[in-house]
């Protein structure tokens, strides 16, 4: 605990310093100033265009999404009901007992029982710790700021092409995470080493192309850190201060750095503790504040149950036949549904196949079933709950879809965005939401930030080596970003966010096309493994 107070203390001083020299000039502005340029940078050289307004990022995405479910003949639906099973526990007898277990099963995909070592061995958390981590990763802001955001720039029909792009999602995380576990790393303490920058460098190896695997690791590594500063950190910490400010009524300048400062704080003495201490604690937070947001959403959706399938209707007839200001066409809205679907579940950044490396398993394809549960649960189902209660809530006409283009809308004259417009559709029919959202928002931030600071260190371990020094130069810069995204406004720190989680994608997608028929090997093998553990 002394060299955690330590490190923070180290992190902090500077600032303080910072601010003392900049409150007369406007803390919060000042940041956000120096921030944009950077911001801004990063958005145009990833979302290049190319036809009709269409980044290639998302096309790239949206293609490789369906081919992985058609080529796996729609595991999204097939496998569904086996992947909760996998995380229930129903096949731990084939996961922990070994290959010695079962005499009879003397040779699986060609290796010998005698050679092959107890992989179940390997691995520091289960099935459901890992999951836990992982959607704690993606179910975050942007499933409050984020659907609001899509809403108000896209209009209800944004909605539908969420869903859309979060079914096809989860049969791209189903193949990165069984790849992540397939080439996953374990140190000689037993600790595990995993994600895209492992099976780049080694699946791609094996496939004769070493040097492509190289770069390519490398590449995702970089934008991996990035995005662990950014969507997994400073869009969240920034959605935490806009509902804060508003709760505590914070008109200050400098009332974000201060914000960011205590959050700093409360994240840098959890993620010290590494993947088991993030994993004890994402599996009790994120069920409990799924379980809560869920239930607030259905207490408003069911007390407006008469307007349930006008708000279905009008996401189906927006989704073809758009009205909101700005998007224009079908491809404009789609656009808008599916960055942002693609941004809250991450489904082929790969950044979940780091979390889920470290499943104890022996089975590499059995994590990818658990995995392609995440983008069900983050978008298909929260996404759309709070797509409702903002549908609904605008029935009344609250605010105008499309606004001035920015994301943000007017509502009885004042300028709200991000969180804070879903935190008006909640006030309309929940006494006291503020508070409610607000520790809802916070929980969300919170979770997500400590699960994506390990996503980033094992990057940062992967291209500068498992020293300890390392380990903290990391920690503090991902706290700085804590501040900066207090700090700085909206739109600059969403546009860098949205570009780092999206370049994660281009070095990913080339370790997913080289390597899916190794995906479809392990599939075979472990459904052989349950076939045979039957019998």
């Amino acid at each position: 605990m002394k060299r955690i107070l330590l490190s923070l203390l180290a992190l902090i001083i500077p600032f303080l310093t910072f601010a003392q020299e900049t409150t007369e000039k406007g803390l919060d502005q000042k940041i956000d100033e120096a921030f944009k340029p950077v911001s801004d940078f990063f958005s145009a050289v990833i979302f290049f265009e190319v036809f009709d307004g269409a980044p290639f990022v998302i096309i790239l995405l949206v293609l490789s999404a369906l081919f992985f479910t058609l080529y796996f003949g729609f595991p999204n639906f097939r496998y569904f009901a086996k992947a909760i099973n996998v995380v229930r526990g129903k096949y731990d007898d084939v996961e922990g007992h070994g290959i010695e277990g079962k005499p009879e099963i003397n040779i699986v995909e060609g290796d010998i029982r005698d050679t092959i070592r107890d992989e179940s061995k390997e691995g520091e958390v289960s099935h459901f710790q890992a999951l836990a981590t992982a959607v704690s990763g993606t179910v975050g802001n942007g499933n409050i700021a984020g659907v609001a955001l899509a809403i108000a720039l896209g209009g209800p029909g944004a909605t539908f092409w969420m869903i859309v792009c979060g079914l096809l999602g989860m049969s791209t995380k189903f193949v990165e995470c069984t790849l992540g576990v397939q080439y996953r790393d374990v140190g000689e303490d037993g600790t595990v080493y995993g994600g895209p920058m492992y099976y780049l460098s080694k699946g791609l190896k094996e496939r004769g192309f070493k040097v492509l695997g190289k770069i390519a690791a490398i590449i995702f590594a970089v934008f991996c850190i990035g995005g662990s500063f950014g969507g997994g950190n400073a869009a969240q910490s920034n959605q935490a201060t806009v509902v804060l400010k508003e709760l505590l009524d914070l008109q200050s300048t400098g009332a974000g750095f201060w914000i960011g400062i205590v959050l700093a704080i409360l994240v840098g003495i959890i993620i010290i503790g590494g993947i088991k201490r993030i994993a004890s604690v994402t599996e009790k937070v994120v069920p409990f504040m799924a379980i809560l947001y869920l239930l607030a959403c259905l207490y408003i959706i069911f007390g407006n149950f008469s307007l349930v399938d006008d708000a279905i209707g009008l996401i189906i007839n927006e989704a073809f036949n758009p009205t909101a200001i700005g998007v224009g066409s079908i491809i404009g809205v789609l656009l808008v549904g599916f960055k942002r679907a693609a941004f809250s579940n991450e489904a082929g950044a790969g950044s979940a196949s780091i979390a889920h490396s470290a499943v104890k398993t022996k089975y590499s394809a059995s994590e990818g079933l658990v995995a392609l549960l995440e983008p069900f649960i983050d978008t298909v189902v929260i996404c759309t709950m709070t797509a409702l209660v903002i549908i609904i809530f605008n029935f009344g006409g609250a605010f105008e879809y499309g606004g001035d283009g920015s994301g943000a809308v007017f509502i009885d004259g004042v300028s709200y965005e991000g969180a804070g417009i879903t935190s008006m559709a909640f006030a309309k029919y929940i006494p006291y939401s503020n508070v409610f959202l607000t520790i809802a928002v916070v929980l969300f931030a919170v979770s997500t930030m400590i699960s994506w600071s390990y996503y980033g260190l094992q990057s940062w371990k992967f291209l500068f080596g498992r020293g300890k020094t390392a380990d903290l130069v990391y920690k503090l810069l991902f706290l700085t970003f804590v501040v900066v995204g207090a700090a700085a406004s909206m739109n600059s720190i969403w546009a860098f966010s949205d570009a780092m989680i999206f370049a994660m994608v281009f070095p990913n997608m080339v370790g997913l096309f080289f390597l899916f028929p190794v995906v479809k090997k392990q599939l075979a093998r472990y459904f052989e493994a349950i076939k045979a553990s039957k019998s």
